[in-house]
Order: C-alpha cells, then structure tokens, then sequence
C-alpha cells in the first residue's frame, strides 16, 4: 500500500500545484494603444499577432467622455479612431508592436489615413508612461531610418494616453462579421497598395519583424 500511494500523492499535489499556479509560460499582460486611420483594419492586422490576446476598437485623444461613431467622425471632439491591444509580455513585447504598428499605417501621411481624411483617422502612438514613451521615440527613429527620411518626415504623433473608450459593438471584430463589405472597403481604399509601395511588398508577411531581436 505504501509503495504506491506516496507516489500517487506526490503527483496529486503537483497536478494541484500546477491547477493553482500561473504558468510560467505567460507574462504579464499590458495595454498598448495605437490609432492609425479606420479602427475596422488596424484592429484586424494587430490581432492575429502572436502573443496579443485582445485587441478592441475605441476611441482615444479628445476629452469628450464616452463619445459616439457619429461624434468622432463629425469632428471637434479630439478623438482619433485607436485600437487597444492587450498583450501577453512573455509571447510579444512592445517593440514588436510598435514594428509590427509602423508597417501598417502611411507614416507620412498626417492629415488621416489612406482615403479617410481629418483629424480622427490621424496615425497616433499614445503610451502609457515613460517606458513606452521612450521606446515609441526609439520606434519612430527607427522608421525614419528604414524609410530613409529625416525624423521631421514622420507625420504620426506621440501622446500620453489620456482615456480609451470602446466603440460601439458593432465595430467590433468587424473583419469577421462583415468579411465582404470590409474586404471592399480596404480595397477600395488603398490600404494594402500604399502599405506595399510604402514598406515594400513583403514587409507585413516576412515575419522578419514579428520575432524579437
């Protein structure tokens, strides 16, 4: 009887230890939020990234609380159209993000995004504390350097996070529950030519970029 049950006990406990424990697997998970133009697309391209576990479309930048589709996109309030990313430190940082945030917006373009024009489709980079500030301003060097333009070039701004507010539920995940009208509308727009002619054709399915150096 005793030969087997300190055994069987010892691995009962471990299995509950395992049940009771994080795993070590995952990281902390943080926020990072970025606005680049309509929300429907960059909410699509960050959310299949691996390592991010949420990414929600939302409203950030102006100081009206809780505001509407129809308020922001009228003008006036300050908001730009963003996406919070939540992300889990231990599978993706916030480099990555950031690389993986550059080449999916025109970054010389600060009057909106591709053919959405105005203030709320402005490309933003707003950041929570220090940290991501400092590493936002690395970032942006950094695109200059590979866009082979000087720093004043680079139209997307840097702003401490003030407050995001989610859009409505319609907006949500909207890649996959209007699959063909969003299809359409990215065409129609431009997003991927300019992206391809901008960063070159393979720069957003490389991968070179999603691994951490």
């Amino acid at each position: 009887m005793t030969r087997w049950f300190k055994p069987c006990l010892a691995l009962l406990l471990t299995g509950l230890m395992a049940f009771a424990t994080p795993s070590a697997a995952w990281g902390a998970i943080q926020e990072a939020v970025f606005a680049g133009g309509c929300f429907w697309c960059l909410e699509h391209d960050l959310e299949v990234l691996p390592g991010v576990v949420e990414a929600v479309s939302g409203y950030s930048g102006g100081s009206l609380q809780n505001p509407t589709y129809k308020q922001v996109s009228a003008g006036g309030t300050g908001h730009q159209e963003a996406v919070r990313v939540r992300f889990d430190t231990a599978r993706i940082s916030y480099p990555t993000l950031l690389r993986a945030y550059w080449r999916n917006v025109d970054a010389l373009d600060g009057g909106g995004q591709f053919c959405d024009r105005g203030s709320s489709y402005r490309p933003v980079i707003f950041v929570r504390g220090e940290s991501q500030q400092q590493q936002a301003r690395a970032s942006l060097q950094a695109a200059a350097r590979e866009l082979r333009r000087p720093v004043a070039a680079i139209q997307v701004q840097i702003k401490p996070l003030q407050a995001f507010w989610p859009a409505e539920a319609y907006h949500q995940n909207y890649a996959e529950t209007n699959a063909l009208k969003y299809r359409y509308y990215r065409w129609a727009c431009g997003r991927d030519q300019r992206l391809d002619g901008l960063w070159g054709p393979r720069a957003r399915s490389s991968g070179a970029w999603i691994t951490d150096p």
